[in-house]
């Protein structure tokens, strides 16, 4: 089997569950000799099969049905999306449902605690049964579900034992009810489902804000395009039908759907989509575009040179996913705990029974220790340590403008000791600002605003913001006229003025705009990227946190030299998403776990191969997809905060364990030795649970 001759397959693995799933597949999958190679993603419940050409979707679903597991390819079927949000929904169902008749049910235990008995006593449990045993099979669905398929294809999970003890304490409720029996324990098997699924749909809130698919990459190119038939005539193609050597035309205002030469025409061309930068550059015939860029100013002819899957955006996209894949083979702290619980609880529970068997306590009270034991070492503390954290982290951040997308960018946010950071539109605002508007004029200003408010270029709209800031009113002009590529015209007061292009200023490279009156030139006004305003002071405190940081830019040297040099940091220019995504496997090489912070097209790839990631509120659509965690503002000083709330989210996940495992190391020789009722043991496995929320909640005081 040789490399070239395999193909890609992607599939959505629903259950996905810890790192004993990851194992199961990553292993499985590869002894059917038709696949070479299976990568599984934990984040997105994805796993990226390597295969044979010969091989036939229904053999690649088999491969993942004799494991234990359901596969649906990605792209058929229901939107991924729409089917993760619904899990959630279900999940979010299940536990309104299981809380409510929970409630209701300790209600009526509460009169079997008080000391009925007789009659009384087993109407109450018959109420408790008609109430809890539908419940349990509506609540208990994504348990039971799971641990059938495994058990199906003779496999465990943490589900497995899960469904064993709510079933068992259950039927024999149900036969202690029937036999009119002092005990029923209907109360402890949906309490332990209740509290489960509070930790199964917290986890998974966290997972639905980490997915989703780099085809976000591709809304960025234009639709299509107008294409030159026979005899100059033209027609609108789509952009999958754009094949080599066809001429497109594109106007001023839109965006180009395939990558090309200049055959006519000259324009300037946004390409802060794909490099950064946020400065329009100015084409002519013989320069290369791509799709995805904007043309700003006047109408150009361009030959097709690559369309479709093999345009640059394109490949960004595929290197965003193969980045992507390298980040989600990090397994958090509890999935990695996981791994032992299934095959450690069916020992204990096993051993509990099959000891009182041996002790001569009959199979009645042995059945009620095997379970007592079961329920007592139920992973809700466990389920709820990681979660419960990381929600009450990410509110406290939400209400400081930062959006965690993914609960386990909160581990890797508190290990990272390296920051490469973007710098147009990371360190910088990434859009133009006027200066020294405050040196006009205020009838200059009052002219300039009425010409750059009629105008959508950016150099316009800067001056717009930054007039309007000074609470100018714009003049009365007519005859209003934008020339592509040189500027606006209006008439005032039976003159001329003009806004645009200057002439003969010797400003070089430098951003500007000239303000003319009859063809005088009056004011010229230069434009910068501006800083952050908290750059330094944000870069300064990353560094008191232990975490160096370096500039990877796209931009020429000479645009990032005045920003390294007033932030002391050394850079990289000129560098591709390829040279990123290099940059970062150094560092990691070297034994870093690196912090990206970037926010274009061009910085996709790298936020998704970063060991964590951000971007600010202003990124590209790519951007923020890419990215683990969104700032929002203008200022830098949000990242240095996450990083400590991260540090401070870890900590406390630390002491939950630690909460968990002291619970256990207690309560389980109690429940071996018979001293604990499962009625016992599902409060005590809640009261674990309580604590360990409670101990979470104080990070909801963590960020003054």
């Amino acid at each position: 089997m040789t490399a070239t001759a395999l193909v890609e397959r992607d599939f959505a693995v629903p259950d996905i569950r810890c790192a004993g799933c990851i194992a199961k597949l990553e292993q499985g999958l590869v002894r059917d000799r038709r696949i070479a190679a299976a990568r599984v993603n934990f984040t997105e419940k994805r796993v990226h099969l390597s295969c044979t050409p010969d091989t036939d979707m229904p053999d690649l679903i088999g491969a993942f049905s004799s494991l234990g597991f359901e596969a649906h390819p990605i792209g058929s079927g229901p939107d991924e999306a729409d089917a993760d949000a619904e899990t959630s929904r279900e999940l979010l169902r299940a536990v309104a449902v299981s809380g409510f008749a929970m409630m209701n049910i300790m209600l009526l235990s509460v009169s079997v605690w008080s000391g009925a008995a007789g009659a009384t006593r087993d109407l109450f449990h018959w109420l408790s049964a008609a109430i809890a045993l539908p419940t349990i099979a509506y609540a208990g669905r994504p348990f039971f579900r799971s641990a059938w398929r495994a058990l199906r294809h003779r496999r465990t999970n943490m589900d497995v034992p899960i469904s064993i003890g709510v079933l068992l304490v259950s039927v024999m409720s149900l036969y202690e009810t029937a036999t009119h029996g002092a005990h029923a324990y209907f109360d402890g098997a949906v309490m332990l489902l209740f509290f489960l699924l509070c930790g199964r749909w917290l986890d998974s809130v966290m997972r639905d804000r980490a997915r989703g698919g780099v085809t976000a990459l591709l809304r960025n190119m234009g639709t299509g395009a107008m294409v030159f038939g026979h005899e100059r005539s033209t027609r609108w193609v789509d952009a999958t039908a754009l094949e080599l050597d066809m001429v497109m035309l594109v106007a001023a205002g839109e965006r180009l759907a395939a990558d090309g030469v200049i055959a006519s025409g000259s324009s300037s061309i946004d390409l802060s989509l794909l490099t950064g930068e946020s400065a329009p550059q100015t084409v002519r015939p013989g320069d290369v575009v791509h799709a995805g860029t904007l043309n700003l100013d006047a109408p150009l002819k361009v030959r097709v040179t690559a369309a479709g899957s093999d345009t640059a955006i394109a490949d960004i996209a595929r290197l965003m996913g193969e980045a992507a894949q390298g980040k989600s083979r990090y397994v958090r702290i509890a999935d990695r705990a996981a791994r032992l619980y299934a095959p450690a609880v069916h020992c204990l529970a096993l051993l509990a029974f099959a000891g009182w068997m041996i002790a001569g306590a009959g199979w009645h009270h042995s059945l009620l220790i095997a379970a007592a034991v079961l329920i007592i070492t139920c992973p809700c503390a466990l389920g709820l340590a990681v979660p419960a954290a990381q929600i009450v982290a990410a509110g406290a951040l939400m209400r400081k403008g930062v959006l965690i997308k993914d609960g386990s960018a909160l581990e890797r946010l508190s290990e990272v000791d390296l920051a490469l950071v973007d710098k147009t539109g990371t360190l910088t605002l990434g859009r133009p600002e006027a200066l020294d508007l405050g040196l006009l004029d205020i009838g200059v200003k009052s002219l300039v605003l009425a010409l750059a408010q009629s105008s959508r270029h950016p150099l316009s709209e800067a001056l717009t913001r930054g007039l309007q800031a000074y609470d100018v009113r714009p003049a009365e002009v007519a005859s209003i006229r934008e020339t592509a590529g040189f500027g606006v015209e209006a008439r005032w007061a039976d003159r001329t003025v003009t806004l645009g292009r200057p002439l003969g200023t010797g400003l070089g490279d430098a951003l500007a705009t000239q303000f003319a009156v009859d063809g005088r030139p009056v004011a010229t006004i230069r434009f910068a990227d501006q800083l952050r305003p908290d750059a330094r002071d944000a870069v300064d405190a990353l560094r008191e946190a232990g975490i160096a940081a370096m500039i990877l830019s796209g931009d020429r040297a000479e645009a990032v030299a005045p920003v390294a040099r007033e932030l002391g940091l050394t850079a990289q220019t000129g560098m591709s998403p390829q040279d990123k995504l290099a940059a970062i496997a150094r560092q990691t090489a070297l034994g870093h776990k690196v912090l990206m912070l970037g926010d274009g097209l061009n910085d996709g790839p790298a936020l998704a191969a970063g060991y964590a990631s951000m971007a600010p509120g202003s990124a590209s659509d790519v951007g923020k997809n890419a990215a683990d965690c969104i700032f929002m503002g203008d200022r830098l000083m949000p990242v240095v905060e996450t990083v400590r709330m991260a540090r401070r989210t870890q900590a406390v996940v630390r002491q939950n364990f630690m909460l968990a495992i002291v619970y256990n190391l207690v309560a389980v020789p109690l429940a071996f030795a018979g001293l604990v009722t499962p009625l016992i043991a599902a409060v005590a496995m809640s009261g674990s649970s309580l604590l360990v929320v409670g101990n979470a909640l104080r990070l909801k005081g963590a960020i003054r």
